[in-house]
């Protein structure tokens, strides 16, 4: 009967593994769709991605290359909502202005300049490495 234990359980905890699976995946896909309804940004970044990844696929460049564009495409989109979230958790705290509110913001919106600056190096590189062996 033991068998029949560790089996009973086995399919409980799957079970629940998939329930909580789907229910973290209906969160992903709210944030989701909260930061395209409520953040300009995310739609910038999102817009520039719906261009770029079409774009990655279209350099003749090996398929590490194309990977590295477009991990750096997703990597400015997952800062984004990162910064967003800290700004979202700073606004619900408290409007009133403080140093330290100012400072997790500008943490968070440094985080996605260098995650910018690193997509614009490496499109410039690979274009540029493109380019020379043309």
């Amino acid at each position: 009967q033991v068998g029949a234990g560790i089996s009973s359980t086995l399919a409980g905890l799957m079970k629940s593994g998939i329930r909580h699976t789907l229910r973290a995946l209906g969160h992903s896909l709210e944030g989701l769709s909260a930061a395209i309804k409520h953040e300009l940004a995310f739609r910038q970044e999102l817009a520039f991605a719906v261009v770029l990844v079409p774009a990655a696929l279209l350099i003749p460049t090996d398929w590490l290359h194309r990977l590295y564009l477009i991990g750096a495409l997703f990597l400015v989109l997952i800062v984004e909502l990162l910064n967003s979230a800290i700004e979202a958790t700073i606004d619900r705290i408290s409007e009133e202005r403080h140093p330290l509110s100012k400072r997790a913001k500008d943490l968070g919106s440094a985080a996605v300049f260098l995650s910018l600056l690193h997509l614009g190096v490496a499109w410039l590189v690979t274009l540029y490495l493109w380019w020379k062996n043309a």
